[in-house]
């Protein structure tokens, strides 16, 4: 049998976290996993760019189901002094990972000499608008642990991946022979 799509539990403006604690909508905590789901599409849309090679596509859907996890970590409400750790990067092999993805994306790569901006192939332009997304929901993330605990891996990961996908940009173009577009003073 299928769920009801609908609850109209939110129709007041409010949600329930993991654990049945409500909150406001427009509260910090909705705000930072709100900016991962974002980010989630815009990578799923560039997944699907047919030009999308299969070692970023598989690596963008690794990348997915971690967002999914800190999706999951965001939306369970901290206690008052409590400093829980997201289980996921606990052992900092997700980290490992994206930080070797970089590296090889990078070493595909020439060299770059100027400040690259946003554009190329379709793909490139997809995860450059997918890497802007990843700065906002590292704002929001920033935000939130103003007024409550956030692990500090949370955050790690969310800026290497922000790096992560310029490097993605960056080979995307590589490959499929599309020069970067340089910044001119």
């Amino acid at each position: 049998m299928k769920s009801n799509l609908y609850t109209r539990t939110g129709d007041d403006g409010t949600t329930s976290l993991v654990g049945g604690a409500r909150v406001k909508k427009n509260c910090r905590r909705l705000e930072s996993y709100g900016a991962l789901d974002e980010l989630s599409s815009y990578l799923g849309l560039a997944a699907a760019n047919p030009a999308c090679p299969a070692d970023l596509k598989d690596e963008i859907r690794k990348i997915q189901n971690e967002l999914f996890n800190l999706g999951a970590y965001l939306a369970t409400a901290v206690e008052p002094g409590a400093t829980p750790c997201c289980r996921s990067l606990a052992d900092g092999r997700r980290m490992h990972e994206l930080e070797s993805w970089i590296d090889r994306l990078d070493a595909a790569t020439p060299p770059i000499r100027a400040f690259v901006l946003p554009g190329g192939c379709q793909l490139a332009a997809q995860l450059h608008v997918a890497r802007v997304a990843c700065r906002r929901q590292e704002r929001a993330l920033v935000s939130l642990a103003e007024d409550e605990f956030v692990d500090p891996e949370v955050r790690a990961y969310i800026n290497r991946l922000s790096d992560y996908l310029f490097a993605a940009a960056r080979y995307a173009n590589f490959v499929a022979g599309v020069e970067e577009v340089i910044w001119q003073q």
